[in-house]
């Protein structure tokens, strides 16, 4: 089977969206002749006193940041996500809207403007990490807030808009479309089995350690089966946990260490600051009994071939289904030799 699944087209299913995609591994001796992108070479400083985002500096709104020395959290002074107090919806049976409300949050991860994750210390992440503790323990106390979402876009390629090391948090009163696919297959799964889907999952995948790049004694970062993205990769926690604050508090410092090893060996692979957009989906905040929910941070880059080749989704992953050339086997054999 796994020669069958190295060299002939095939699809995977993925068992949270409960979607699938095709895999073309024969399709990565094809030559390439199409775009590639400008690969930046120069090093950020420090400081950028034009940057709206270090510390001490000016805002797009006037406001001043403060002279902060780790994580500063602010509100997203252009949020996607407002908290008007009018609710509309419109009552055609074919065209439909609906007011949506929340709160938008920045989180710089550090003052220095010329890091990223992957430079920083394990202990600097673990303080973003308490972060996202808070903010998704105090925004999902707040009745209005049924979802918190945790992201991140790196790099320019992303449609990241500052360079300044941060994430965005954006918090809304309904379950974004994601989160409802996963909410759905996750509990079916658990009223079945008495069991977390992922944690499942996982005890297989740890066995097999065909697709597994780090683990430690209490997270395991790896390829899924059912990747989408060339390089794509999850971390999850061993332990059924239905979101962040669950983890224990001695824990934390080994989730940092999951996200620095990460980082640090995509920079290795095409020897740049790898892009990508990271998040973590976790339990919704809507006061149910969510214990079918187990939390996972996923990474998505778009290098396929080297530091200036993307992976574009189009013509068929936009009109039928998510295709991929590199097997995930492929890739997670990749990204271990570098560790």
């Amino acid at each position: 089977m796994e020669d069958y699944l190295q060299n002939a087209s095939h699809k995977r299913f993925n068992i949270l969206t409960e979607e699938w995609v095709l895999v073309s591994p024969h399709r990565t001796k094809r030559p390439w002749q199409g775009q590639e992108e400008e690969l930046s070479t120069s090093k950020r400083p420090s400081y950028d006193p034009n940057c709206y985002l270090c510390a001490g500096n000016k805002r797009a709104n006037g406001e001043v940041n403060p002279n902060y020395e780790d994580v500063f959290i602010f509100k997203n002074d252009f949020a996607a996500l407002t908290h008007g107090k009018e609710n509309y919806k419109t009552d055609h049976k074919l065209i439909k809207a609906e007011t949506e409300t929340g709160i938008c949050k920045v989180v710089c991860f550090s003052p220095d403007h010329s890091k990223s994750l992957a430079q920083m210390s394990i202990r600097e992440i673990e303080k973003v990490i308490n972060a996202w503790q808070r903010e998704y323990k105090n925004l999902g106390k707040k009745d209005s807030i049924n979802y918190v979402q945790i992201f991140e876009n790196k790099g320019e390629v992303m449609g990241c808009s500052n360079p300044h090391p941060h994430g965005q948090i954006w918090s809304q009163s309904s379950l974004p479309n994601e989160v409802l696919k996963k909410d759905r297959s996750q509990f079916n799964y658990f009223s079945e089995e008495s069991s977390s889907l992922l944690e499942d999952y996982l005890k297989q995948e740890i066995k097999l350690k065909k697709r597994i790049i780090f683990e430690n004694e209490a997270f395991v970062v790896l390829i899924p089966f059912w990747a989408i993205w060339p390089y794509e990769t999850m971390i999850i926690p061993k332990a059924h946990q239905t979101d962040i604050c669950k983890i224990p508090v001695a824990e934390t410092v080994l989730f940092a260490e999951a996200i620095s090893v990460i980082t640090k060996v995509y920079d290795k692979l095409f020897n740049c600051s790898f892009p990508y957009s990271s998040g973590i989906h976790q339990s919704p905040t809507d006061k149910a009994n969510n214990e079918h929910w187990h939390w996972h941070m996923s990474f998505y880059p778009p290098l396929l071939r080297s530091a200036t080749v993307k992976k574009f989704m189009v013509g068929y992953e936009m009109f039928a289904s998510p295709q991929r050339d590199i097997t995930a086997e492929a890739a997670a054999e990749s990204l271990r030799y570098l560790l």
